[in-house]
């Protein structure tokens, strides 16, 4: 699994599920639960996840429609 997107934006991760979801692309969300730790105030970004094989497609869709996504610096 590679990370596409990390935001703390809770609109921003049904969005970009809905556009991969148009194009058979399966996605994940890691870290949702976290809010109940967090007690709701959106400190901690969630994450979306996909496989490797599916990750330059989904970026390239994503940024078509003006999702920002996640790419590691050059230290991973």
């Amino acid at each position: 699994m590679e990370e596409l997107v990390r935001t703390t934006d809770p609109t921003l991760i049904p969005f970009a599920r809905a556009l991969l979801a148009a194009e058979d692309i399966d996605c994940f969300v890691f870290d949702h639960n976290m809010s109940i730790l967090e007690g709701g105030i959106g400190a901690f970004p969630r994450r979306i996840m996909v496989h490797r094989a599916d990750l330059f497609r989904a970026r390239a869709i994503l940024r078509e429609n003006g999702v920002e996504t996640y790419e590691p610096g050059p230290w991973g």
